[in-house]
C-alpha cells in the first residue's frame, strides 16, 4: 500500500468529515433539529448512509450520529518514519469521506443549493415531445438519480445491454478529448455519471461547449461541478444493491460484497488529483470499484478489494497513440480492462457512432434534418420471413428519391420492409425480430425513433446528414444487428427502403394486413394451448433468489419479454436465461399450479421460493427484482387491488409511493397481496383469475389508465362491465384509504360486491 496515497487520502478525510461536521452545525443552528432533508423521488432516504449504517435519516437531527460514526472512522496521518500497511486506515478514511459527502448534500438540499444550478445547460429527458423540453430543462445539473430511472435501466444492466457504469472526476485534457472519452464509453453501452473539476473546470463544461445533450436518454449524467457530487454515483451503486439484491439498510458488508461482484463500475481521474479526490477514491475502492488516473500517480495492484488493480496510473501523454484521440481510445479501453467491464460492441458500418446508450436521444425540429412519420408524413416499418432462395442476403435497396430531394426540416413518406431467412426462423419470431427495428435504428447517433407497425416517426439530424448518413444506412443497421443479434436464427437478411409514393401505399397494405394477422394468431396463444412455459433468469445477475416465469398470457414482470421473445431467445441461445419448462400435471387451473413449475421454482430460487401460483396474488405470487413496471398490491378495506405505475411518483392510497412499494415486491421476495408485474398482464384473462380478475382493480395510475385506455376497455367490455375503468380511482381522485372508499361507493365499483379476497 502506497504511504503516499494513505497519506493524502486520510488527510482528504478529516478534511471533508470536519467542513461536513460545521455545515451540519449551522443548519442544526439555523433550521433546526427537526427541518427535513431528503433526496427526491427516493424511498432509501439518503441511500448511502441507509445502505451502509442502516439509518433512515430523515431529518437534521438524524444525520448527528451519521456524523459521529465518519468521525469514529477517521485516523491520523500515516508516520513518515514507519512503514505499515495502511490499506485499513485508508479504506476506513474513504467510508467517512462518503458520509460525510452524502452529510453536505443533504444539508445543501436543505438550502436549495441542489441539484446545481449551470447558466445555459439544458438536461436531456422527461419530454412531452420531441420538441418541447421537459422538466429538467431549467439550467440545473442533474442530482441524484431517482428510484424509478434507476428501475427503468434495471433490464439493462441485468441483460448485458448496459454492462457497467463509469464515475468520471474532473476536467479531460481538451474538449475534443472529453467528447472523445464520453463517445468511446457511449458506443460500448456504459452508463457515464459526471462530477468533480480541474482548477474550476470540468467536463460537464467541456460537453456543454461542444453541444454533447447530457441526461437519463443518452447514458451521461452530469451530477455536479464539485468532487463531492460523486457522492451520487455511490449512492446509486449502493440502491443497486438494495432494489436487485434484496438486502437490507445496515447490511454494509454485503452491500459492498455485492457491488464489487455485480455491479462493474470504475472510477476515471481525470486531470489533477488532489485530497479530496483520493479520499472519495477510497469510498469507491472499499465498493471494489478501481480507480484509473490519466496522471502520474502511486499505483496500487490487487490486495483482494476490488477483483483486479486497485489504483492505475496512465499518463495521457505517455499513452501510445498517433494523436489524443487514439489516446484517449486506450484510456476508455484500459479502464474497460482493468475492471473486467463485458462489453458487447457490433460493429455497424455507418458514418455516425453507434450504441445503445443513443437510443433515447432527441432530435429537435430546429436540429432536424428531415422526418419520416408524424404529423405530416406515414412510415411503418414491416419484417417478414421470407423462403431461402427469395432473400439475398446483405442487399439493401432503396426505392425512391432519398433525403437530399427533401428541403431542410422537410419530411417524407417511408416504408422499412426486411425480409429474413433461416432455417430455424419461424412465422412466431416475425413480431419478435420487428419490434428490434426500434431499438436497432435508435443506436445512430443523430437518429430518433419512436414507435413501430405503421406509426413509426424517425427524425435525422443535420449533424448526422452532415456525415453522410442517408437511407441506405438504415439497411446496414439492419442488416449488422440482426445477424450480431439474432444470428442463430437469421442467416440471411435483406432491406428495401421505399419512399416512392405509390410503393408505399402498396407495401403499407401489405404490411396491415400482416400486422392483422399476428394479432389475431397471438391473442390466439393461450397457457393451456403450449405444453411449456419459458424462465427467464436474467435478472438473476442482479437479484439472485428471483426467477420469472412467462407463458403466452403472463408477459415477464419488465414488460420486454413475451412468451415469443423467450421463445426465439431459446432458439437463439440454448443455454442462455430463457429456458423451457415443461409444465408438468396440472394442481390447481384456477391459481395456476404445475408440478413442473414448481421444482424449477425451487431450483432456480436457490430453495427460497417452494412454489409459485401463476394467476394469484394472495397466494404465492411470483417473485420480483425490481426491473417491474408496475406494482399490484392488496388494499384490504377496499376487497381489492390497486396497480402503480413505475412512472407515478405520487402518494397512494396505501400511504407509500411506488419507490416504497418496491422495496416490497422486490429482491427475489415472495410476500402474498403485493407483485410486480409487466403492465400488458392487466390485459389478460389470467391477471389474478383466482382473486376475481380485473374486477378487483379499484386505483390505477392515471398514466396506465391514458397510455392504456383502449385496450382497457377492451378488458372492461370482457369483464361485463363496459364503464368499469371510469370507476376506478386514481391519485387525481384519491391518494387515501378514506378518499378511495368514498370513491367506490359513490360509484358502485363492482369490488364491493365482489366475495372477500382474503
Amino acid at each position: 500500500m502506497s504511504r503516499y496515497i494513505a497519506t493524502r487520502a486520510i488527510r482528504g478525510a478529516n478534511l471533508i468529515v470536519q467542513e461536513a461536521q460545521a455545515l451540519l452545525d449551522k443548519a442544526l443552528a439555523e433550521k433546526g433539529p427537526q427541518t427535513p432533508v431528503a433526496f427526491p423521488n427516493t424511498a432509501y432516504y439518503l441511500p448511502l448512509i441507509n445502505g451502509l449504517l442502516g439509518q433512515e435519516v430523515s431529518t437534521l437531527e438524524g444525520l448527528v450520529p451519521v456524523m459521529a460514526r465518519a468521525q469514529e472512522l477517521l485516523h491520523p496521518l500515516p508516520a513518515s518514519h514507519r512503514w505499515t500497511p495502511y490499506l485499513g486506515e485508508t479504506l476506513d478514511s474513504g467510508i467517512a469521506t462518503l458520509l460525510a459527502e452524502e452529510t453536505i448534500m443533504a444539508v445543501r438540499y436543505v438550502y436549495g443549493e441542489q441539484p446545481e444550478r449551470m447558466p445555459g445547460f439544458h438536461l436531456a429527458g422527461s419530454f412531452t415531445s420531441p420538441d418541447e423540453p421537459g422538466k429538467n430543462g431549467a439550467g440545473h445539473l442533474n442530482g441524484p438519480i431517482d428510484d424509478v430511472q434507476l428501475r427503468a435501466w434495471g433490464i439493462q444492466l441485468v441483460d448485458g445491454r448496459m454492462p457497467g457504469f463509469a464515475a468520471i472526476v474532473g476536467c479531460a485534457k481538451s474538449n475534443e478529448v472529453a467528447v472523445k472519452i464520453v463517445r468511446e464509453l457511449q458506443r460500448r453501452n456504459i452508463l457515464i455519471f459526471l462530477a468533480g473539476n480541474v482548477n474550476g473546470r470540468s467536463i460537464i463544461h467541456q460537453l456543454q461547449e461542444e453541444g454533447v445533450e447530457m441526461g437519463y436518454d443518452t447514458y451521461i449524467v452530469p451530477f455536479g461541478t464539485d468532487t463531492i457530487s460523486a457522492i451520487y454515483a455511490l449512492g446509486f451503486a449502493t440502491r443497486s444493491a438494495l432494489t436487485f439484491g434484496g438486502l437490507k439498510g445496515g447490511q454494509a458488508r454485503e452491500v459492498l460484497l455485492y457491488n464489487r461482484a455485480r455491479v462493474f463500475a470504475f472510477v476515471l481521474a481525470l486531470g489533477e488529483v488532489d485530497d479530496l479526490k483520493y479520499a472519495t477514491a477510497a469510498g469507491a475502492i472499499s465498493y471494489g470499484f478501481p480507480v484509473i488516473a490519466d496522471t502520474i500517480i502511486p499505483q496500487i495492484l490487487p490486495t483482494g478489494v476490488t477483483q483486479y488493480e486497485h489504483v492505475i496510473s496512465m499518463p495521457f501523454d505517455q499513452i501510445p497513440g498517433a494523436n489524443d484521440l487514439e489516446r484517449a481510445e486506450k484510456l476508455v479501453q484500459k479502464c474497460i480492462e482493468v475492471r473486467g467491464v463485458k462489453v458487447r460492441v457490433t460493429e455497424v458500418p455507418i458514418p455516425v457512432p453507434y450504441g445503445s446508450a443513443f437510443e433515447g436521444e432527441v432530435v429537435r425540429k430546429n436540429d432536424m434534418r428531415v422526418e419520416f412519420g408524424g404529423k405530416y408524413s406515414r412510415a411503418f416499418e414491416y419484417l417478414r420471413m421470407a423462403g431461402w432462395d427469395e432473400v439475398e442476403d446483405g442487399k439493401i435497396q432503396v426505392v425512391g428519391p432519398d433525403i437530399s430531394t427533401v428541403p431542410e426540416q422537410g419530411h417524407m413518406d417511408m416504408g422499412i420492409v426486411v425480409d429474413v431467412a433461416g432455417r430455424k426462423m419461424q412465422k412466431d419470431f416475425e413480431p419478435v425480430l420487428e419490434r428490434q427495428i426500434h431499438y436497432f435504428v435508435n443506436g445512430a447517433s443523430g437518429v430518433q425513433h419512436i414507435g413501430q407497425r405503421d406509426i413509426a416517426w424517425i427524425r435525422i439530424s443535420k449533424a448526422a446528414a452532415e456525415k453522410g448518413f442517408n437511407l441506405r444506412h438504415f439497411g446496414d443497421i439492419l442488416h449488422a444487428r440482426l445477424h450480431a443479434d439474432f444470428g442463430a436464427i437469421v442467416d440471411k437478411a435483406q432491406v428495401t427502403i421505399y419512399t416512392d409514393p405509390p410503393k408505399v401505399a402498396e407495401w403499407l397494405e401489405r404490411a396491415r394486413a400482416a400486422y392483422n394477422e399476428r394479432n389475431v394468431r397471438m391473442a390466439g396463444m393461450k397457457d393451456e394451448d403450449v405444453p411449456e412455459f419459458y424462465t427467464c433468469t436474467l435478472c438473476q445477475s442482479f437479484a439472485p433468489t428471483h426467477v420469472c416465469i412467462v407463458s403466452p398470457e403472463r408477459v415477464g414482470l419488465c414488460g420486454a419479454y413475451s412468451f415469443l421473445d423467450c421463445k426465439a431467445s431459446y432458439e437463439i441461445n440454448p443455454t442462455g436465461p430463457n429456458q423451457p419448462i415443461v409444465k408438468g400435471r396440472l394442481i390447481d387451473p384456477e391459481k395456476g399450479y404445475w408440478e413442473g413449475l414448481n421444482a424449477v421454482a425451487v431450483k432456480n430460487s436457490q430453495g427460497k421460493v417452494n412454489d409459485v401460483a401463476m394467476y394469484s396474488i394472495m397466494e404465492n405470487p411470483m417473485t420480483a427484482c425490481g426491473c417491474f413496471e408496475c406494482i399490484v398490491m392488496l388494499i384490504p378495506e377496499t376487497n381489492g387491488v390497486m396497480v402503480v405505475s413505475r412512472e407515478d411518483t405520487s402518494m397512494t392510497p396505501a400511504g407509500m409511493t411506488f419507490s416504497t412499494l418496491a422495496g416490497m415486491a422486490g429482491g427475489g421476495l415472495q410476500t402474498p397481496g403485493v407483485m410486480g408485474v409487466g403492465k400488458y398482464f392487466l390485459t389478460s384473462p389470467k391477471f389474478i383469475k383466482a382473486d376475481g380478475g380485473f374486477k378487483r382493480v379499484v386505483w390505477m395510475s392515471s398514466f396506465l389508465k391514458e397510455s392504456m385506455a383502449d385496450a382497457l376497455k377492451e378488458v372492461a367490455e370482457r369483464e361485463g362491465v363496459p364503464d368499469l375503468v371510469d370507476r376506478i380511482a386514481d391519485e387525481r381522485v384519491a391518494t387515501t384509504v378514506d378518499e378511495l372508499s368514498a370513491w367506490l361507493e359513490e360509484h358502485g365499483h363492482p369490488a364491493l360486491m365482489m366475495p372477500p379476497i382474503f
